[in-house]
């Protein structure tokens, strides 16, 4: 948008808002200027403005509200009055439903009261809630709209440096394709205290790099700060299936039971990988039972996958499961 379309954008809020007697609409006439240019201080101005000016009317307004363009005027409200962390988590839920548009440029975000108040753990929130709807961030223009949030990641880690929220944090640039910072924030936690949470992000950077062999080792470092820990016998055991070694993936399955005897997944991944291993018709016949309890579609397709190629299946029984994979 050009200036002087901020210029009009921003006119027309304030006759919405002052004039028209209006202040939600204005919002919005503000909410698609910043959308258009977040880096224009303009919209941000008279938002301020309007907030201080009609504070109760505005709250009214947008309680219940969860559009776009409230929320994202609720996350510049938030951090107006100071509450940084409040702020920061609404821009995530912002910045996850729509990654298309640089809202991290929004001047408040770059803001020294901003980053030298908001925690380490509601910035490690908000990076996670910019994952929640699955959006592809690994090219180039996602990294440059995502820059102010990893600006915002080094500065609060080196202030903060919390090991839960720093692997939690890097989650965000791994998506991103940035796979260096990711391991700087583990390096980072590391230093502060050795925790499962860093070893198991260290662990899923390498396997989105392709390096299965480094995956499984930091999956095991995880076992070893957290050994009563299920879901980690799964993911190394899924890491050690990917690799082609279905006997240990098997028997790490086994030892995952354990600890989570009642777990689908494992019960589900255990049969799978038996079936692979010997061609267990009763292996593969509980998997079949256990598929629709699986929410995960995709990774119930894979076990579905390494079942059928067990040997010397029954056809019958291969084709009732690969049906599944269809429905």
């Amino acid at each position: 948008m050009s200036n002087r379309s901020v210029a009009a954008g921003v006119g027309l809020a304030g006759v919405m808002a002052h004039c028209g007697g209006k202040p939600a609409a204005a919002v919005k006439f503000l909410a698609g200027a910043m959308a258009s240019a977040p880096t224009a201080p303009e919209p941000y101005t008279a938002l301020a403005e309007l907030w201080q000016d009609r504070r109760s009317e505005l709250k009214a307004s947008l309680e219940g509200d969860g559009s776009l363009s409230a929320v994202l005027a609720q996350a510049f409200f938030l951090f107006l009055d100071g509450d940084m962390d409040g702020a920061v988590m609404t821009l995530g839920s912002v910045t996850g439903a729509r990654p298309d548009v640089a809202w991290g440029a929004a001047p408040w975000f770059s803001d020294a009261r901003f980053l030298g108040a908001v925690s380490a753990e509601a910035l490690a929130e908000a990076c996670l809630r910019t994952l929640d709807y699955g959006h592809d961030l690994d090219t180039d223009a996602m990294r440059e709209r995502f820059a102010p949030w990893f600006h915002a990641i080094e500065v609060v880690s080196a202030r903060s440096p919390v090991p839960e929220s720093l692997a939690a944090m890097a989650r965000l640039p791994r998506s991103c394709g940035r796979y260096e910072l990711s391991f700087e924030l583990c390096d980072r936690a590391d230093a502060v205290d050795r925790v499962m949470w860093t070893a198991v992000s260290r662990a899923a950077t390498w396997r989105v790099m392709g390096d299965l062999e480094q995956a499984a080792a930091s999956f095991e470092r995880a076992l070893t700060l957290d050994s009563a820990n299920w879901s980690l016998y799964l993911d190394l055991a899924d890491v050690r299936a990917e690799q082609g070694d279905f006997a240990a993936a098997a028997r790490l399955v086994e030892q995952g039971l354990e600890h989570g005897p009642h777990e689908v997944s494992l019960r589900a991944a255990g049969a799978a990988y038996r079936t692979r291993l010997s061609g267990s018709s009763d292996d593969l016949k509980a998997l079949i039972a256990l598929a629709p309890e699986l929410a995960n579609t995709t990774y119930r397709n894979l076990l579905i996958d390494y079942a059928c190629a067990g040997p010397k299946l029954p056809q019958g029984l291969v084709a009732e499961a690969d049906r599944i994979r269809t429905d």
